[in-house]
């Protein structure tokens, strides 16, 4: 597929136009963005939005694609990269949720690298992604993906590669930021990396954790021993109501870890 650049060979489309402060807005409902080089973020306040099959290229602190207050949202097959791994030209979040309150969103396919989140949002499907490469740059927390705690929807996170080469922060953490974690699915995903690869949203003096389902992971020692710096897994709890624990494991066989 041959990419059309934005702004500059095309500026607008149904649902969508070119923002002359800097970025594409997608304020239509139901508005399909697919087939464009993209070189700033793509913000999404339309709901029922098709994302796919782009190239969305930028560093600093941004984002890549940023929804706000949308619903059923899909971002799909595209490739979202910072300018470089380290420093300035990382990006710092890949796909976001900015006030934690989409609903349907849908994250499949997508190669994200170069930044210091890959996924930030906490109900819908994570699916299918391959997110490497993370960036780092001051203060940053790294995370493959991540979820906050906010709004109680079911999160499924199912057959990504996540990749994190820096001894912080995660491949895929659930936080216990605004409120208790509950109803996840963490499934048949390869992780590496962080400080401790898994994080599985139980907070010490917390809330109790419910309905955490991590199941059929695989743990790579490509680069460390025990799958992050510190560990695999943090902060289960094995005796909250419905949390489950089924056939994860630390591989090290040397299998591959590409996507």
């Amino acid at each position: 597929m041959v990419l059309k650049a934005v702004p500059s060979q095309v500026s607008s489309g149904p649902g969508w136009h070119w923002d002359s402060r800097g970025w594409v807005e997608i304020d239509g409902n139901n508005a399909l963005f697919t087939g464009y080089s993209v070189t700033a973020a793509v913000d999404v306040t339309g709901s029922n939005v098709v994302i796919s099959n782009n190239k969305i290229t930028l560093g600093g602190d941004d984002f890549g694609v940023a929804l706000r207050h949308t619903s059923n949202a899909v971002v799909s097959h595209n490739t979202i990269t910072g300018l470089a791994a380290s420093g300035t030209g990382r990006l710092m979040n890949g796909i976001k949720d900015i006030y934690g309150d989409a609903t349907g969103t849908q994250v499949i396919g997508n190669n994200i690298a170069r930044t210091a989140t890959g996924v930030q949002m906490d109900g819908g499907l994570i699916a299918d992604n391959y997110i490497h490469d993370l960036g780092l740059t001051g203060a940053d927390h790294v995370n493959g993906t991540t979820s906050n705690g906010t709004n109680g929807q079911q999160l499924i996170i199912r057959h990504n590669t996540v990749l994190d080469p820096w001894n912080q922060t995660d491949a895929i953490s659930l936080f216990q930021d605004f409120s208790a974690q509950t109803n996840r699915i963490i499934d048949n995903n390869l992780l590496s990396g962080g400080s401790y690869s898994l994080y599985c949203g139980q907070k010490d003096g917390g809330s109790a954790t419910s309905n955490i389902k991590i199941t059929n992971n695989r743990f790579a020692t490509n680069y460390y021993a025990n799958g992050g710096y510190f560990g695999t897994v943090a902060h289960y709890d094995p005796h909250g109501t419905g949390n489950t624990w089924t056939n994860n494991y630390l591989d090290t066989n040397g299998a591959s870890v590409e996507s």
